[in-house]
């Protein structure tokens, strides 16, 4: 069965998309740590980070790079933070997280409860300001 975000890359699941390319998608976290957690993901199903081929890892951190640009352009934070897991869910992801400080990147504080309408204010601020 394909993972909950090979489904949200064919369509068949709503995201808060805003990123992509033929490559790759980045989308809201809908139970976010701070305004703008985004996850970002390979469109081809791959459960580990690194088992990703050389090239195409290269191109993710790339595409991920430009993504946490946008993000720190339309969200107040020191810096965007970064988390890779990969326990959670069966399908390669990174987490990129508006930060101030270190604590702000613990997954074991409670999540964010925002509206659609906020997520995708905040959807559609971050990808206008990646293009």
């Amino acid at each position: 069965m394909a993972s909950i975000f090979s489904r949200i890359v064919n369509g068949e699941i709503p995201a808060y998309k805003v990123a992509e390319d033929e490559q790759f998608l980045a989308f809201l976290d809908i139970n976010p740590l701070a305004e703008g957690h985004t996850l970002v993901i390979p469109k081809k199903e791959v459960d580990y980070i690194f088992n990703i081929d050389d090239p195409l890892y290269a191109d993710y951190f790339v595409f991920a790079k430009k993504v946490a640009k946008a993000i720190k352009a339309v969200i107040p934070c020191t810096k965007v933070g970064i988390a890779v897991i990969g326990l959670e869910v069966a399908h390669a992801h990174i987490h990129l997280i508006p930060i101030n400080s270190i604590y702000d990147i613990d997954f074991s504080k409670p999540k964010l409860k925002l509206s659609s309408e906020r997520l995708s204010d905040i959807a559609n601020s971050i990808a206008a300001a990646g293009k």
